[in-house]
């Protein structure tokens, strides 16, 4: 019978683990080495390569504005070149990507502890909270030994936001 089940199995936890490595490179908004990927996936160092190389194809083959690319410094997914010149016109000029995924992050998952926030986004989330508190686009208050952030009012006229999805 274990080997039935595991005979089923491969082709949806394939599928699964790509979208999970989606999802891990979009919430992390940053270059990713193979062994980060799997340590934050839960699986082992060929499964994720073999994951990420499916990925990749997918994204090949998509008409798509995201690409999956491979650098120096790792994984990343990433806005294609020929879509650049839109970042310039719909992102606030002094706001850059990663603060505006971690506001995303907020935005869909607020109101979110700071803890699961940087569990989420990495430590690089402190300075982008504090950028966005500062603008007004996020309120920050204590809980305990961390702190609730939830996005604004003005976060909502800004961007013209009449309600969130919910996730």
């Amino acid at each position: 019978m274990d080997n039935q089940a595991q005979h089923h199995e491969p082709p949806a936890s394939a599928h699964s683990l790509a979208a999970t490595i989606e999802a891990i490179l979009y919430l992390r908004a940053q270059p990713l080495k193979v062994m980060e990927i799997a340590e934050f996936a839960r699986c082992d160092r060929p499964t994720v390569e073999e994951a990420l190389m499916d990925l990749m194809a997918d994204y090949a083959q998509r008409d798509s504005a995201l690409e999956v690319v491979e650098t120096e410094a790792g994984y990343s997914l990433q806005l294609r070149a020929a879509f650049q010149e839109l970042v310039q016109t719909l992102v606030p000029a002094d706001l850059g990507v990663g603060a505006m995924r971690t506001l995303a992050t907020i935005a869909l998952k607020g109101p979110i502890a700071q803890t699961e926030l940087v569990d989420l986004r990495g430590s690089g989330a402190y300075p982008q909270v504090q950028e966005l508190v500062e603008r007004g686009f996020v309120s920050k208050r204590r809980n305990g030994r961390s702190y609730w952030l939830q996005v604004t009012d003005q976060f909502y006229q800004y961007f013209e936001v009449d309600q969130l999805p919910k996730v």
